[in-house]
């Protein structure tokens, strides 16, 4: 099994612990488009409780990856994440992170 594989896995895992229904074809676009920071611990977390790492993704994913308006919207998808995932929960792995921003905007056609 290649390292790609075992992350997903590991993603997989976590969504079904958090009862998130999984499209494994979603899911791993969405972590090819991450490349190499896939692999890199601090890469693949999302720090939720920092409010930089979520203006980050707001501008460089929301924005500008999947073209949605700098808007409300999106400041609602990223708090759905969060709880969704759990705020308490400290490992929110990156792609199923996004993987719940890119359902929440329908924005799937980005990616498949």
């Amino acid at each position: 099994m290649s390292k790609f594989d075992d992350v997903m896995d590991g993603c997989v895992k976590q969504m079904k612990e958090q009862k998130i229904p999984v499209n494994r074809e979603l899911l791993e676009a969405i972590g090819k488009s991450l490349g190499p920071s896939l692999y890199k611990r601090d890469a693949a977390l999302v720090a939720a409780g920092q409010k930089s790492e979520l203006e980050t993704i707001k501008k460089n994913f929301l924005i500008k990856k999947l073209g949605c308006p700098d808007d409300a919207k999106l400041d609602k998808a990223l708090d759905k994440a969060v709880t969704k995932i759990g705020k308490s929960r400290r490992n929110k792995m990156r792609p199923v992170f996004y993987y719940l921003l890119v359902r929440d905007l329908k924005k799937e056609d980005v990616y498949i």
